[in-house]
């Protein structure tokens, strides 16, 4: 049996993801913005679209915008959750982007894990 809190987020999340969708995006958009306050806007939009990071700052955006538009605009739920798992392996890229040689010790990583020869 789950913990009353992991039952309650998964009942969330399948349940009602548009309202996860959205609450889960307005934290990920406060939490860049939050990064904007401590050492500015120039700075931080600076870092964001660094050419070490820029595609993965892209991706990250897109999926925050994809998951606005499925969540208030088309009301799709399967949707909305694609969009949210998205929106979270980005923004797990874009995290790794900021710690040196982190995105390519996971490709490789991955690489090495789904490798499958026969």
């Amino acid at each position: 049996m789950l913990p009353l809190h992991l039952s309650n987020l998964s009942l969330i999340v399948f349940a009602k993801p548009i309202k996860f969708a959205l609450l889960f995006t307005f934290g990920n958009v406060l939490a860049v913005g939050s990064t904007a306050f401590l050492i500015g806007p120039g700075r931080q939009l600076g870092m964001m679209f660094d050419p070490v990071r820029i595609y993965a700052t892209v991706i990250y955006i897109g999926c925050v915008v994809l998951a606005l538009i499925f969540a208030l605009l088309i009301h799709s739920k399967i949707l909305t959750v694609f969009a949210i798992i998205f929106e979270i392996c980005a923004l797990i890229w874009y995290g790794l982007s900021y710690i040196p040689f982190a995105r390519r010790m996971v490709s490789s990583l991955m690489i090495r894990l789904c490798d499958t020869e026969l």
